[in-house]
């Protein structure tokens, strides 16, 4: 008899449920992390679409827009794992313009981006309010490393397989030749981390339209 297969749709309605349980009032921020080619921007966007169907504000922001200046994120070197781990964002920035405007409530006005990273350029602040009543869902890379743990009412770990984040990149990206330090720098985070025994909640994101939540004792 084959096994029963949740839709999407079912797994983040059900996430969503869980984090409007526990933050039904006040601000809440919740981050959606995993590796490169993971589906974080799919999937955080969903959970943003479905929290925003009653009558909380949810805002959308994402660390990619929170590079550092290319020549910060390259000073150890163009191949550097540790670089890549190390130097890529602005946490500074990010947790003052950002996180800490967001967390003070009504009387804090925040900034979703700050950075272009097309450009290699800073952006033009645009200041934005909320309601007391607000939830932001952040995506990107590193988001359980230990220095941002504390930020996060709750945090979500897409996990996938190493060849489909693969796969999925090269659809996205193309071929590159620079891997290694992707990769490995990938997987600093992974050893240095353990993002997914830092997380609130583990999706298995292998296929896209039927993720599943996989309980564990950490979570």
């Amino acid at each position: 008899m084959a096994s029963w297969t949740p839709l999407k749709t079912d797994v983040v309605a059900a996430l969503a449920a869980d984090i409007l349980h526990n933050y039904g009032k006040g601000r809440a921020i919740v981050a959606v992390d995993g590796l490169d080619g993971a589906g974080k921007s799919h999937f955080a966007d969903a959970l943003a679409s479905e929290l925003g169907r009653g009558s909380r504000a949810v805002f959308r922001a994402s660390i990619d827009d929170f590079h550092r200046p290319r020549v910060e994120r390259y000073a150890r070197g163009a191949d550097s794992p540790e670089g890549f781990y190390r130097d890529s964002f602005n946490y500074t920035t990010f947790r003052r313009v950002l996180i800490e405007p967001f967390r003070i409530g009504h009387i804090g006005s925040f900034v979703l981006a700050a950075f272009d990273l097309k450009r290699d350029a800073q952006i033009e602040p645009k200041w934005t309010t909320a309601p007391d009543d607000a939830i932001l869902i952040v995506d990107g890379i590193f988001l359980n490393r230990p220095e941002l743990r504390g930020i996060w009412n709750y945090s979500i770990w897409l996990q996938v397989d190493p060849e489909v984040a693969a796969a999925r990149l090269r659809e996205r990206d193309g071929e590159t030749t620079n891997t290694a330090r992707y990769t490995e720098g990938q997987s600093l985070y992974l050893t240095d981390a353990n993002p997914s025994a830092a997380a609130t909640a583990i999706i298995d994101n292998n296929d896209y339209d039927h993720p599943r939540r996989i309980f564990a004792d950490s979570c």
